[in-house]
């Protein structure tokens, strides 16, 4: 669920250096990009029994037309803030776009499912790129603060947005046409933010340090355990073995590098540990949720994909509304508030959904769902203004970029987790799922209730 305060923003131009002679295009392609990459965060999810029926490959496979997406955008979206930085934001705007567009064809036509995982890489790593350049140019679009403010907002409405519709639009299209309209709806829709850039002014580069070997380590390390995780028996032993020494790489390259991608020095603060451990649980309960209910309404109760969307439009519907609402409360009453709050609502909501098997009517699962989406949008919000309320401001977007990623790491890692439960059979493994998502919610609330020190209530 991307949002403005947890992207690594690039260096911007300042105030009158650069101002487009539409503003309002350059804000539309912004909005059209982060769409499209929050789209297919969920758009997929619904198709997925489709394109198992099509191409094969068991659960494991359709863990990896998730997780492939997911981790090439956790991944490097820690190093694309710097790139957009040293490329210009325009530019690589446009290069993220232009490459999630031709990807996205590639998704379509894929003939089989190696050829889909792969296309879904090169997808998740384009949206690393699109994301954060996307904002910059927004920002540098607007130089007055306050028509930036109002016009970030709706950039992040934006993507609320497409979070909503991701379900219902990969239901409407496979069932319409098939699954491979998912991807192929992606078309025209870049096309048409390629051409709206066109009136965004070019933005300067600027040096900025790339961690390559950083960089790569985390990235070996990460595809490591998610394959040791999905795949399992010998070949999971030894990915496993190849993500440790990958990690221990990866933290004596970060202790050494001047620039390092992940500064190892912000998780010395308590506070910092709790909202990046926060933010991951969030995102294992409701990136899993929907994961796991997508396959439970089509495959246990044999629903169409066009019924799976619509029944996940209660829970989606609530996000934008309710991020509202948590910034409205934190203002009030300080962050902790909608922060508690909201993770104490996220595990009644968990489970209540004990009680969901086959024979419960789809209408009572689609609302049982609601309580815990609301308690993670209005979790989330308030844990990023705690993260930055807690690091010195120099430091405020690369502790978000971490933030964003640590997010998408796990909730890839939640699916493959929860895929291979489920997998020997889904009652079971759908209730050990939701106990495990309770029990990390739980664990830092109940930390969270100790140590969290909120920004003050204004």
């Amino acid at each position: 669920m991307p949002n403005a305060k947890t992207l690594t923003t690039p260096q911007l131009t300042g105030p009158g250096e650069e101002t487009g002679t539409a503003p309002v295009l350059t804000l539309v392609a912004a909005i059209l990009g982060t769409a499209l990459i929050t789209l297919d965060s969920t758009i997929v999810t619904v198709a997925l029994p489709a394109i198992g029926s099509s191409l094969g490959g068991g659960m494991s496979g359709l863990q990896w037309v998730v997780d492939s997406y997911t981790l090439a955008l956790a991944a490097l979206m820690l190093s694309t803030g710097a790139f957009a930085d040293r490329a210009g934001a325009s530019r690589a705007y446009a290069l993220g776009i232009t490459v999630f567009t031709l990807a996205s064809a590639a998704c379509g036509l894929a003939p089989g499912l190696p050829a889909l995982i792969g296309a879904r890489t090169v997808q998740g790593a384009a949206a690393a790129v699109v994301l954060p350049a996307s904002l910059a140019l927004v920002r540098q679009a607007y130089p007055d603060p306050a028509r930036r403010g109002r016009a970030v907002a709706t950039w992040a409405a934006g993507s609320s947005t497409a979070l909503a519709l991701g379900p219902v639009a990969g239901g409407v299209l496979t069932t319409w046409w098939d699954w491979r309209a998912i991807f192929f709806v992606n078309l025209p829709l870049g096309v048409a933010a390629l051409v709206l850039l066109v009136r965004a002014p070019r933005s300067a580069r600027r040096p900025a340090p790339l961690d390559l070997p950083g960089q790569a380590t985390a990235v070996l390390a990460l595809t490591a355990l998610t394959f040791a995780v999905i795949e399992g028996g010998t070949a999971g032993l030894v990915s496993g073995a190849v993500a440790v020494a990958a990690a221990v790489a990866f933290v004596r390259i970060e202790t050494r590098r001047p620039h390092p991608v992940v500064p190892l020095g912000l998780f010395r603060d308590r506070t910092v540990r709790l909202a990046v451990a926060t933010g991951s649980a969030a995102s294992v309960a409701f990136y899993g949720m929907v994961f796991l209910f997508s396959l439970f309404f089509q495959q246990v109760q044999g629903r169409s994909a066009l019924a799976a969307g619509l029944l996940f439009l209660p829970m989606t519907g609530v996000i934008a509304t309710t991020n509202v609402v948590s910034g409205r409360l934190a203002g009030r009453y300080g962050a902790r508030v909608p922060l508690l709050a909201g993770q104490a609502l996220a595990v009644a909501g968990l489970l209540a959904l004990f009680t969901v098997d086959a024979g419960t009517p789809a209408a009572v699962v689609a609302v049982l769902l609601v309580p815990m989406a609301v308690g993670v949008a209005l979790a989330v919000p308030a844990l990023t203004a705690v993260l930055l309320d807690a690091v010195p401001a120099e430091r405020a977007g690369v502790a978000a970029g971490v933030l964003n990623a640590a997010r998408q790491v796990s909730g890839g890692l939640g699916i493959a987790v929860f895929g291979a439960l489920v997998d020997g059979g889904f009652t079971a493994g759908l209730r050990a799922s939701l106990t495990v998502a309770a029990a990390l919610l739980a664990v830092t609330f109940l930390l969270g209730c100790r140590r969290v020190t909120a920004p003050a209530a204004r």
